[in-house]
């Protein structure tokens, strides 16, 4: 067991961002799903644990919650709920990553669910045709954040080819517009809010592309605090003490020219002594110096 939790924070961290996000929908999912199995056992249940991390309509609870903005991006209601987000988050993620860089993603993903969270709450508080679900209706689904990748991707490559099965291949922008295009037909629907949440995400991709052609990044802020929240949990580690070694070849460098020097001078003077007075008056020592010079 220990090996497989290792090979997969291996996995985790040679994977790019996208196989990332999915490993984190994923982990959460299979989380939740196996404290529902041990509850079960004991004839428990989390739906009341669960909804704090669901985002609610009101605004009035959301404010007691105001981490659920976040975690409800994260939550998937079942097997096919997670599985066609995944889909989605893999095919446009990994096309999202040929334009845009792996922190745009990353940004992209809590923005978009963000900025879907934020439309659904306003529709809901606002519409009258909601005023009955708002204090019982509540968001979970990474889908809005898909939605942001999706449509951010197509404003880049609009015409970028993409295969369809049963369908063949269409371009990027009418794939983008069809799935937009259902969301806003079926905003009524007994899934509204999510459709709802869906377009605020596409509006938050399309932000975010036009944006970014303009050189401004709406994804920094998210970023910065992303690293900062990362950094407390792998902190770098401190850099080692400076410590000064001395050239070592250039002191040797300088002690080999002091010797040649002195060496040159004690002969000049043996020399001059010899001159002078005659080879009878160098010592013992000034002879053998004069010697082994001669050798040289």
């Amino acid at each position: 067991m220990v090996s497989i939790i290792t090979d997969l924070k291996d996995k985790f961290r040679r994977g790019n961002m996208c196989l990332q996000l999915i490993y984190i929908n994923v982990a959460v999912f299979v989380t939740i799903w196996l404290v529902e199995v041990i509850l079960m056992l004991f004839n428990q249940s989390m739906g009341g644990w669960l909804s704090w991390l669901e985002l609610p309509a009101s605004f009035t609870r959301a404010i007691m919650q105001p981490w659920s903005i976040v975690t409800y991006m994260f939550l998937h209601a079942g097997f096919l709920h997670i599985l066609f987000n995944m889909l989605w988050l893999y095919w446009f993620g990994m096309l999202f990553l040929q334009f845009f860089s792996a922190k745009h993603l990353r940004g992209l993903y809590i923005v978009g669910g963000i900025c879907g969270g934020l439309l659904y709450m306003v529709a809901y508080n606002v519409f009258p045709y909601f005023q009955g679900m708002v204090e019982h209706s509540l968001l979970l689904g990474a889908s809005a954040s898909v939605l942001a990748v999706v449509a951010a991707t197509a404003y880049r490559e609009p015409n970028y080819p993409v295969g369809l099965f049963l369908i063949g291949t269409i371009r990027l922008k009418y794939l983008a517009l069809v799935a937009i295009g259902l969301d806003l037909l079926f905003i009524t629907s007994s899934n509204g809010g999510g459709h709802i949440a869906h377009l605020g995400g596409a509006l938050a991709g399309l932000w975010f592309a036009s944006s970014l052609n303009k050189g401004k990044d709406i994804t920094k802020g998210i970023n910065r605090l992303c690293d900062a929240l990362a950094s407390l949990f792998h902190p770098r580690p401190r850099k080692p003490k400076m410590k000064v070694h001395y050239n070592t070849e250039r002191k040797k460098d300088y002690d080999y020219n002091a010797r040649k020097k002195n060496q040159s001078d004690e002969i000049d003077r043996i020399l001059d002594k010899l001159k002078k007075s005659g080879y009878e008056s160098l010592t013992v020592e000034e002879k053998k110096t004069l010697f082994d010079a001669s050798k040289r």
